[in-house]
């Protein structure tokens, strides 16, 4: 079912663990009218799954993050900037960034993006 906890069965049928399965992630997160709707999917182990619909037009203003990042556009066209990099976004479209990194989202078209909010670096590792 989409959205829910589904039980997995592991080699031999034994129940084994318990995971997340959604059919069309980007259904998950229909666009609004006007405006912008994040809602997060899953917290878990460190990371952080948010879906953000934005309404033609919209856009997140340039700020950092303290974790790093993965975006991932699921549908969709707009603009990714990065630091002083720009990169035009579409359905597939996918960018990893360091902790720290100023960027910015703007949607030309309605557009949903998932936002992969990884685990704190260890600073002590080389």
């Amino acid at each position: 079912m989409c959205g829910e906890r589904m039980p997995w069965l592991a080699y031999g049928g034994a129940m084994s663990t318990r995971h997340t399965f959604f059919r069309n992630l980007a259904a998950e997160a229909p666009v609004p009218p006007r405006g912008t709707h994040s809602q997060t999917l899953s917290n878990e182990a460190g990371v952080e799954l948010v879906l953000f619909a934005f309404a033609a037009g919209e856009q997140l203003s340039e700020h950092t993050s303290a974790r790093p990042a993965i975006i991932h556009i699921l549908s969709g066209d707009g603009d990714l900037t990065v630091g002083d990099d720009a990169y035009p976004a579409m359905a597939g479209t996918w960018l990893r960034m360091p902790a720290d990194s100023r960027h910015s989202v703007v949607a030309r078209t309605p557009m949903v993006m998932a936002l992969y909010l990884l685990p704190r670096e260890d600073s002590s590792r080389p």
